[in-house]
């Protein structure tokens, strides 16, 4: 077992090669992110999962699988959830008794939570990068109907149902992004967004479904943005942002994990242009946990890029650029399943899942 392995991956196909093997057998390396290129149907997924699995049993494997548009396995009996826009919109119907539509929207939100994680956990699939805490304020593309609603009493509501259903297939939690990405325009998978609020008015608004969910993520993966007020530093790279406020002043005990670090929004610090491992280096030492590289199996030939950032990683670490951290490694290992998962046909007989079925809208 590592002392600390940092470093979440992807694949480029629907098995694993020698080389995938190689990486994911890597002691840096903690688990494996899935996509759409990844999936062909229930039976494919789950051997692929068991062949992670075979690799290093307390590799997580993870994929983006919100609902709406984001969500990678949409075929062969996976249920099609809507976007999280639906469960705040449920909520403001008017009509029936008062806060009638708030608790039928809170309902709804919990069977989600449920369908979605016990459908992955079927498969062979740990965890998903979920709930979008993002306030929506109308004007990011990228997040959009992701986010539960702008106010965040009720995205907060709604998140912690849709928590508390995923806890009930036994599966992790991701609050996403902090300290929020719904005021940017810009999309950070491009550019590097700037927000130029004061931090008062972050942490009033947007930030504060984390300190009012704090007991209940397990994880939280920051923002590619610029917070030009509070730090030049994008909050994934920043010790004040992840630090100071995250873990001191907002008390978070879970798991941190770095945004793609191949995303546009983490290429550069401070205007210089960084390569991978020095962006790895920057977000472990600002207070990150794990750190994704995604789809460098498939961007760069055989899947090089991955191969030089682990060797790279490996050379800091000696150098001493960063350290492994025994606490780390136990927030990634609390991020596996809890409880046995059932198979998919004994699930589609469920009792609990047939009912979610029925709740969702």
């Amino acid at each position: 077992m590592s002392e600390h392995a940092p470093v979440i991956i992807d694949v480029a196909g629907l098995g694993l090669s020698d080389d995938d093997r190689r990486r994911l057998a890597h002691p840096l390396v903690g688990g494996m992110i899935l996509f759409g290129r990844n999936w062909q149907d229930r039976e494919q997924l789950s051997a692929l999962c068991a062949e992670i699995k075979a690799v290093r049993p307390d590799l997580l494997v993870s994929v983006d699988h919100e609902g709406g548009r984001v969500q990678r396995f949409r075929t062969d009996g996976f249920t099609h959830l809507p976007p999280m826009r639906r469960f705040g919109e449920m909520w403001m119907q008017e009509g029936g008794r008062e806060g009638e539509a708030a608790m039928q929207a809170m309902s709804a939100a919990t069977a989600a939570g449920y369908v979605l994680g016990a459908e992955l956990r079927a498969c062979g699939v740990d965890f998903s990068f979920t709930p979008v805490l993002d306030l929506d304020y109308g004007a990011s593309s990228v997040i959009g109907d992701r986010s539960f609603h702008r106010d965040p009493r009720i995205a907060t509501m709604l998140a912690r149902c849709l928590m508390q259903g995923l806890l009930q297939a036994g599966v992790a939690n991701c609050g996403k992004h902090f300290p929020g990405h719904g005021y940017v325009k810009a999309d950070s998978h491009l550019e590097i967004p700037e927000d130029e609020r004061a931090l008062e008015d972050i942490l009033s608004d947007d930030a504060i479904p984390y300190e009012w969910l704090g007991t209940t993520l397990t994880s939280v993966m920051p923002a590619h943005v610029i917070y030009t007020q509070v730090d030049p530093l994008p909050a994934g790279f920043s010790p004040r942002w992840l630090q100071d406020i995250l873990r001191e002043q907002l008390q978070f005990q879970g798991a941190i994990f770095s945004d793609d670090l191949s995303m546009a929004g983490a290429r550069k610090i401070e205007g210089k242009d960084v390569t991978f491992t020095e962006a790895a280096v920057a977000a472990l030492n600002a207070g990150c946990d794990m750190v994704l590289l995604c789809n460098e199996s498939v961007n760069s030939p055989g899947g090089k890029s991955i191969d030089e950032m682990l060797e790279s990683l490996e050379t800091a670490l000696e150098r001493g650029d960063w350290a492994q951290d025994e606490m780390s490694e136990q927030r990634r290992l609390a991020l596996l399943p809890c409880g046995p998962s059932i198979t998919w046909d004994a699930l589609m007989t469920e009792p609990r899942y047939m009912r979610a079925l029925q709740l969702l809208p």
